[in-house]
């Protein structure tokens, strides 16, 4: 199993200090993965487990995953920012008492800068052969702000990606080319119910490419 250098994850939570985030979650998978996933941010269930992609979205994750034959363990899963955005909401109990609580949140930009040297590492230790972005978020941390994903689900882009270059404080394209396969991020069945079709046929396409990528 890989893991990023230990010193690595404290400096990213030292980076993403004062912020409204919280917890930090690891990248998770072998060293030679089939595939990378990357995906947005930790949630609450993440948060309290301590590993990426847990809950209802990651029940969706993983039913994706065997519907080409893989497991948790064949992939390498992290995402844009490893501890969890959260904004303060209110909730109304059954009794009627209203109470405050945590909601997930899509992670600023300057949270992304914060965790972008953690990805950078991964992807350069792991150099996965194809990487699955899962949502807009993943997307545009690796290909830039314009991306969308309802434009660029279920093509495979062969495309430099950005990385974060600290001396310059900004994110500039590195000299390699990656394989990367756009898709929704799995938790978007769930409020926007028609994406699913799309997504089970990015799945379909993506079992095509891992068997020409290996």
């Amino acid at each position: 199993m890989y893991r990023i250098p230990t010193e690595l994850a404290e400096l990213g939570k030292r980076r993403i200090e004062g912020y409204p985030v919280e917890g930090f979650v690891w990248g998770s998978g072998p060293e030679n993965p089939a595939i990378m996933l990357v995906g947005e941010a930790p949630g609450e269930n993440e948060v309290e487990t301590g590993i990426p992609f847990t809950g209802r979205a990651g029940k969706e994750l993983m039913t994706s995953l065997r519907s080409v034959g893989l497991e948790r363990e064949d992939v390498y899963i992290t995402s844009a920012v490893r501890s969890r955005p959260y904004k303060w909401g209110i909730k109304k109990q059954r009794n009627g008492e209203i109470i405050e609580r945590k909601y997930n949140r899509a992670p600023t930009k300057k949270e992304i800068i914060a965790h972008a040297p953690i990805l950078d590492k991964e992807i350069r230790d792991v150099h996965p052969p194809l990487i699955v972005t899962l949502g807009n978020v993943g997307l545009q941390r690796l290909i830039g702000p314009k991306a969308k994903v309802t434009e660029l689900h279920g093509v495979l882009m062969e495309t430099p990606i950005l990385y974060w270059d600290d001396e310059g404080s900004e994110f500039k394209k590195t000299d390699e080319i990656y394989h990367i396969f756009p898709t929704f991020h799995p938790a978007s069945v769930f409020y926007n119910p028609p994406v699913r079709a799309l997504k089970d046929a990015d799945w379909l396409k993506l079992k095509e490419l891992i068997r020409e990528v290996k």
